[in-house]
């Protein structure tokens, strides 16, 4: 049953994200104020899918966290979910993402419509500087800076390794970081087709605020983000019925 629902899930997840872009391709000639509802439509009806194909629902904590001004959205990334599954929580959200990404059919014309954030990776310095520039725009346009200050995927439960980007980017903009954490990796495993039923619970910790040294912010957030994944992954471990992924997790992690 799961391998079932797990390719009826995935089918429908491309072939939705497929035709939404077809359809909304007439948007992209307006105004991008006029068109920010399209990818809070698209992750909406993605997290549907998952609900009712996949049994995999969400709950959120601490949306009050959420400042009102420009920030920088730290989140943990378990996951194929978080990059779909927290777009509703930000009004208009800039993803830092790689400059190929653009190059894309139709995906990338997106992304460049709604105006992300695209890094070069083979030329660092260029590249952030260029990153700067581009973040220090959205912060003073009041939008959200999201990124996973980890780079890549990380099993759920394994050792964290941040990078150290996100202190400069704080100390650079003076603006507040979120740290957001969530178990999403116990449900949907890194670089796994399986999606197991259950419930994602992210937790959106109380903001950073600017003024402390990048090292201390970069300290600060880790120990935030990691100490709240880890309880997350122990309150699944206490579900009904837990995810098999778990057996994979020691029961020390979220000490």
């Amino acid at each position: 049953m799961l391998v079932l629902r797990s390719t009826v899930f995935q089918i429908l997840f491309y072939s939705v994200t497929l035709v939404q872009m077809l359809l909304y391709l007439p948007v992209l000639l307006l105004p991008r104020k006029w068109g920010w509802w399209i990818p809070h439509v698209w992750s909406k009806s993605l997290i549907l899918l998952m609900k009712y194909v996949a049994g995999l629902n969400v709950e959120i904590r601490g949306r009050d966290n959420l400042p009102s001004v420009g920030y920088i959205a730290a989140m943990k990334h378990q996951s194929a979910w978080e990059t779909v599954g927290l777009i509703p929580l930000f009004p208009r959200p800039a993803f830092i993402l790689k400059r190929e990404l653009n190059w894309l059919p139709f995906f990338g014309w997106y992304t460049m419509k709604f105006d992300q954030i695209p890094i070069n990776r083979g030329k660092r310095s260029e590249a952030l500087a260029a990153m700067m520039e581009a973040a220090k725009e959205k912060i003073a346009d009041k939008r959200q800076i999201l990124i996973f200050p980890e780079g890549t995927r990380r099993p759920a439960g394994s050792e964290p390794k941040y990078k150290f980007g996100i202190a400069h980017l704080y100390k650079n903009l003076e603006c507040p970081v979120v740290p957001i954490a969530h178990n999403a990796g116990v449900y949907w495993p890194r670089a796994s087709f399986m999606v197991h039923p259950g419930t994602v619970i992210v937790e959106i910790l109380p903001p950073i605020l600017p003024g402390l040294e990048a090292q201390e912010l970069y300290d600060t957030m880790i120990e935030e983000i990691e100490t709240a994944s880890n309880r997350l992954i122990e309150e699944a471990r206490s579900a009904d019925n837990p995810s098999p992924v778990l057996k994979n997790i020691p029961a020390s992690t979220g000490a």
